[in-house]
């Protein structure tokens, strides 16, 4: 076997094998050669090679999405580090361990106007979690930093930055391997939460508690704790689709439920014990009644952070919430309460509404959704682009077995492609994508690579630009709003998916959407992309008439 003869790579490669990092993408370059040499020299690692550093980064988010575990990622110098920056955001906001690791010149290159170099210290600003920049300290001082960086990521769930400069000549190999005294691992500590008898009493005691689950890893909360929520009479549980939490107790249409509240029913609404966990919420309308109708008492269980999103947060348990929860629910005798019966009589009221008004409109965006989800299999990995489609993915209710995903963290169209490849390699599930046109154009580097799984599948909904800007306030229907906003392109996927060896459909109604999805999820052998033209005209009238409908008096 052969090595770098750069002691600053060696040490990189061997910390981050001692501390079981597997997962390495790299993007080509020539300052970079040694970590390239280095890593892909050990079979220990799983290397990929992703030309374009901003799908890299994605890809790499989606390999951490999946196994929320460090994936690194090797760049060489310049803007090819910039690149990385919405992964690294995205990653900063979501909480997913991401190591950057970029290659740059020796300190007495930077700023002279030597070629491909910039300042890569700080580049990523308050987005990472730690940084490590190397070069001017001894061995043992940079085998400290390196270690910090790696323990931190793994640990606190979040993107480090780890700069190596190297000099010229980059491609130098050697038989021998500088040896390092390898540091003992740093393991996160499980933290057993305290409740206190007085937080106990205020839960045991409350009539009104809405527990919200924001993005939620699939099977991170036991069964057992699932139903005691369920079947306590003074609960509800509000869940989105990227909490990947069911029951049929649960409040899986958070929109449905409360965008035809009166002032009084919100006040009927308002809980005595907010209690959150999971990462960010997409709905904008629980946002929004939280801040207005505050509850009592706002309590988060997060391992680390906790966001006051509702602008009443008054308590962080630190810990993991299937943890918080067991203590919780452990002896704990239910109150009485009419909450849950109540609000779940007005669920099931919405859920006809919605049924029926589905069956009364013509095909639009709104009725592409309702075919989609009803045909998805059974054990399917969904990732869902950002934008109108997480939006309408909301409103409809999906199998248990079904695991989906979406960027939430800092909720971009750039990588939903790229990070849904990524996650491909890692889940033994087919995978499918829902995106919208925009974000497919936007990201279509994210198919070039040679890294896409026979059973991956892309449905594009193509309403010839950015729909969700006629559902928001502004929508004149002018040039300007057509050409800045909207985006119109009259363009269609159908090239770039037969350029990238995907099998391409398309549909442009109900009845061949029909026809087009029972065959789409036919085993293949090769990956398949299926474009879904809407009528852009009338997506937003059908939409906003949904949640007046839903405004009826409840029967």
């Amino acid at each position: 076997m052969v090595f770098t003869d750069k002691k600053l790579a060696q040490y990189v490669i061997q910390l981050c094998k001692h501390k079981e990092i597997k997962h390495v993408v790299i993007s080509p370059g020539s300052r970079n050669a040694p970590l390239t040499i280095g890593f892909t020299n050990q079979s220990y690692f799983k290397c990929y090679s992703i030309v374009d550093e901003r799908s890299a980064g994605f890809f790499a988010l989606g390999i951490s999405q999946q196994l929320l575990e460090p994936v690194v990622v090797v760049c060489t110098s310049g803007s090819a580090l910039l690149n990385y920056y919405p992964a690294v955001a995205e990653a900063y906001y979501s909480g997913l361990p991401l190591i950057v690791i970029s290659a740059d010149r020796p300190k007495h290159l930077i700023n002279i106007g030597d070629g491909q170099t910039i300042f890569q210290k700080h580049a990523f600003g308050k987005h990472i979690i730690f940084e490590a920049n190397l070069g001017k300290f001894s061995n043992q001082k940079s085998i400290k930093l390196i270690n910090k960086a790696l323990n931190i990521s793994k640990n606190q769930y979040g993107p480090v930055h780890i700069n190596i400069p190297f000099d010229e000549p980059l491609y130098g190999l050697t038989k021998n391997i500088f040896k390092i005294d390898l540091p003992k691992n740093s393991h996160d500590k499980s933290i057993n939460p305290r409740i206190g008898f007085l937080k106990m009493q205020i839960w045991k005691n409350a009539k009104r508690k809405l527990v919200l689950v924001g993005v939620n890893h699939p099977d991170s909360i036991d069964n057992s704790i699932i139903e005691k929520l369920a079947n306590d009479p003074s609960v509800i549980v509000l869940t989105e689709t990227t909490s990947n939490l069911h029951h049929p107790n649960f409040f899986p249409f958070i929109d449905q439920l409360i965008i035809p509240l009166l002032d009084s029913q919100y006040e009927s609404l308002k809980p005595d014990i907010l209690l959150t966990f999971g990462g960010l919420i997409i709905s904008k309308k629980i946002k929004a009644f939280l801040r207005e109708f505050k509850p009592k008492h706002h309590w988060h269980v997060d391992t680390h952070k906790a966001n006051d999103t509702f602008f009443s947060l008054n308590k962080h348990f630190k810990c993991r919430p299937n943890q918080f929860l067991k203590i919780l629910y452990d002896n704990y005798s239910y109150c009485d309460s009419n909450y849950f019966n109540f609000w779940n009589s007005i669920k099931l009221q919405r859920l006809k509404d919605h049924k029926d008004y589905i069956k009364s409109i013509p095909f639009c965006d709104f009725k592409a959704f309702e075919l989609i989800s009803s045909s998805i299999p059974n054990n399917y990995m969904v990732q869902s682009s950002n934008s109108s489609v997480i939006r309408y993915l909301q409103l409809f209710e999906f199998d248990k077995s079904i695991k989906l995903f979406c960027n939430r963290g800092t909720s971009g169209i750039d990588g939903s492609t790229s990070t849904a490849v990524g996650a491909s390699n890692i889940t033994i599930d087919p995978t499918l994508l829902i995106t919208g046109d925009l974000s497919f154009f936007y990201d279509s580097n994210g198919l070039w690579n040679n890294y896409i799984p026979k059973n991956f599948k892309i449905i594009v909904i193509n309403n010839d630009g950015g729909g969700i800007f006629r559902i928001l306030p502004g929508n004149d229907n002018s040039d300007i709003f057509k050409t800045f906003f909207e985006t119109k392109h009259g363009r269609s996927a159908k090239l770039i998916s037969i350029d990238n060896g995907f099998n391409y459909n398309s549909a442009n109604s109900s009845s061949t959407l029909r026809e087009k999805l029972s065959q789409f999820f036919i085993q293949s052998d090769k990956p398949q992309v299926l474009e879904i033209f809407t009528p852009s005209e009338i997506n937003d009238k059908i939409l906003l008439e949904y949640f007046e409908v839903l405004k009826q008096p409840l029967i």
